[in-house]
């Protein structure tokens, strides 16, 4: 049998970043040279070995935890050093910051014993500037040769990369890669020793923004407490992941996720962006103007390229998956919904407050976006948004379920390409309602063109779309290539609502089968039903929990008014913050809540990642309630009935850039303050 390799797990990684940058270590703080563990830097590992050792000895690993949002500190203990007796009397604080271009460390070792303390300090490193995409496939790598430089450092070149460690006081030994120090401590006494990593990238595509975060921090309370805690600690992970290109480096967006997406993913980018916007509109216009100085000019079949389409990745160079025959250009078109998400970001935007003179610049970009639509996104001129790769090394799917075994019929057979989506088709309806409005707005023509394809495009949806199921009728998951209804239920039905796809009744029938235990038995919204054939709760995205994914449903069944539904999930969601630590991972398990106590990890999961961090947003949005047009000088406040927060406040939200607060009382009732004259808040009738 032919060796496999295999993607390395990740699940029980400690990851601290400050984006690009990232280090992913073992719960006691080593660094150990297996598996995915290292400092990875803007798509290369620059360290794969940091192991520290007290006279050639491992430590005892007791605890860990943040140390601020882009720290981490490792306790542990040398019980054979200090007095006799059952207390440990040396004890070992390993803090570490993620700072822009590298990494530093202070190791504080301190003695309670009643005698000297003597002892021999080392520091074990290695490096083999390995791609992101090797490590990804788990291939073996090779360490670097060290060479020595100024004293207690030690240094490793390749790839037009060059990392430098350097230990105050230490001796380097370059022949072994490692730093040495000798202790001393006196009783009751303590001593801290310095490391540091410096990374010199000039290559790099992406780069730490120098400014701080744009939007809001807001001051939240609420009868649960599991809100506030993920919200921390979420709005912690959100600031060290984001990232600006190296051209432009005050034009901030988020990077998907560490360590394998910590770079520009357009829809992730996007939705990400989408979330934050009860918190301002600076994070999303920054990522709309990113990515719309690469939109598409050309037909590239390779690349995915066309003109008027928004990118799906950026990397230095090109991306090769071994295994699977995946090739990605260094800039990548391949997704079929990055296009329309930017038409609705940018509409969305513009509804929270984004000042015209930020949006004129972009509507040229959005013209050629509904270009996009009219031109390249049905080739068969069947009328639905479809996609197929043409290069045969690209994504084979390309929404935001972009494994290759994710489109699957009701019985697990796999459809065939070109694929039309379910939930494109409602992205490609609210773009061109979003680009409509936009258009009319700044009278600019085609809006009446774009309301007139959202209702064909919902007639056609009725017509061909909606299929029968063990739980009566639902949208089926997409259309094959012979135009058959891949009949599978799964959680994109949840994209659906607030698109205008659905009507009424149609949008009460998908809000009934999201909150189904088929779907919504585990922590969260399954991504796929219990009844099909295909699921499996560790599937990628055939049965598996994805916090946006499950956000995603939440926003749209409180914004429609099916309060119970959105209460059920997100208390799953909750569930699974406290599970994970409340750094949400980018999935994990689809098993039954009954079954478990808490959720299993999905081992490859990115954990933090942006729009499952973004997610806590979303959660504090459909409880208060809080929707605002500013174009139209109103805000309805409609609070989530039955939310599973209990009373709620939220401070310092922003609208138009003005900071709001929100009062949510435990019968629903909703209070809101500080809104500019021009706004007039309408609350929804109950």
């Amino acid at each position: 049998m032919a060796d496999r390799h295999l993607q390395p797990l990740l699940h029980d990684l400690v990851g601290v970043v400050l984006a690009p940058t990232s280090m992913l270590t073992e719960a006691d703080g080593q660094l150990r040279p297996v598996g995915v563990q290292g400092v990875f830097h803007a798509d290369a590992r620059v360290l794969r070995q940091a192991e520290f050792r007290l006279d050639g000895r491992d430590l005892e690993a007791i605890g860990n935890g943040p140390d601020g949002p882009h720290g981490a500190r490792f306790v542990s203990l040398a019980r054979w050093l200090g007095d006799d007796g059952p207390d440990p009397t040396v004890r070992i604080d390993r803090i570490r910051r993620v700072v822009p271009r590298g990494l530093t460390e202070e190791i504080h070792i301190v003695s309670t014993a009643a005698d000297p303390v003597h002892a021999t300090a080392t520091l074990d490193l290695g490096c083999d500037l390995a791609p992101v995409e090797t490590v990804k496939s788990g291939l073996p790598t090779s360490p670097l040769e060290a060479k020595s430089g100024q004293p207690g450092q030690l240094g490793w070149t390749a790839e037009g990369i060059t990392v430098t460690a350097t230990g105050e006081g230490a001796d380097a030994e370059p022949e072994t890669g490692r730093l040495c120090w000798s202790i001393a401590l006196p009783p009751r006494g303590r001593v801290v020793l310095r490391w540091r990593l410096a990374v010199d990238d000039p290559r790099a595509v992406v780069v730490t923004p120098p400014r701080e975060p744009a939007w809001s921090r807001p001051e939240v309370s609420a009868d649960d407490p599991r809100l506030t805690r993920l919200l921390d600690r979420s709005l912690d992970d959100l600031r060290a992941l984001r990232l600006a290109e190296a051209e432009t480096p005050h034009e901030v967006f988020l990077g998907a996720g560490v360590p394998w997406f910590l770079t520009l993913f357009g829809r992730d980018s996007m939705w990400a962006a989408r979330m934050l916007l009860p918190l301002g509109t600076e994070l999303a216009a920054s990522t709309l103007r990113v990515l719309a100085r690469r939109q598409g000019t050309q037909v590239d079949e390779r690349s995915g390229e066309a003109p008027g389409k928004i990118m799906h990745e950026l990397r230095r160079h090109e991306f090769v998956a071994v295994g699977n025959g995946l090739r990605l250009p260094a800039a990548y078109y391949g997704t079929i919904d990055a296009t329309l998400l930017w038409v609705s970001l940018l509409h969305d935007a513009w509804r929270w407050g984004l000042p015209d003179e930020e949006v004129v610049p972009l509507l040229p970009h959005l013209e050629a976006a509904l270009r996009w639509l009219a031109e390249h996104a049905d080739p068969d001129g069947d009328g639905f948004v479809e996609y197929l790769d043409l290069s045969g090394q690209g994504l084979a799917n390309q929404g935001w379920k972009d494994s290759h075994d994710s489109i699957r019929f009701r019985d697990g057979s796999l459809a065939q390409p070109p694929i039309a989506l379910a939930e494109v088709q409602g992205y490609a309806h609210r773009a061109a309602l979003d680009g409509a409005a936009l258009l009319d707005a700044f009278d600019r023509p085609g809006g009446e063109r774009w309301r007139a394809y959202a209702t064909g495009l919902a007639d056609r949806f009725r017509a061909r779309f909606w299929v029968d199921g063990p739980l009566g009728a639902h949208p089926a998951l997409a259309l094959d290539r012979d135009k058959r209804p891949v009949d599978s239920l799964t959680s994109n039905l949840g994209h659906l609502l607030g698109t205008g796809l659905l009507d009424a009744a149609e949008s009460a029938r998908v809000a009934e089968l999201l909150a189904d235990d088929t779907l919504a038995g585990g922590y969260g919204l399954r991504t796929m039903s219990t009844k099909d054939a295909g699921f499996s709760p560790l599937s990628y995205h055939c049965g598996s929990i994805w916090a946006h994914d499950t956000a995603i449903a939440i926003g749209g069944l409180a914004a429609s008014g099916n309060a119970s539904a959105a209460a059920r999930l997100a208390d799953g969601l909750l569930g699974a913050a406290e599970a994970f630590d409340y750094r949400l991972p980018e999935l994990f398990s689809g098993d039954d809540r009954a079954a478990l106590a808490r959720p299993l990890p999905y081992p490859a999961a990115c954990r933090p990642q942006a729009w499952s961090a973004a997610a806590a947003v979303v959660l504090l949005q459909a409880a208060v309630g809080l929707y605002p047009d500013v174009p139209a000088g109103q805000v309805q406040l409609r609070p989530l009935a039955g939310t599973p927060f209990g009373a709620i406040t939220a401070r310092r939200l922003r609208i138009a850039g003005t900071p709001v607060d929100v009062t949510v009382d435990r019968t629903g009732h909703g209070t809101l303050s500080g809104l500019p004259t021009a706004l007039v808040p309408t609350p929804r009738q109950r």
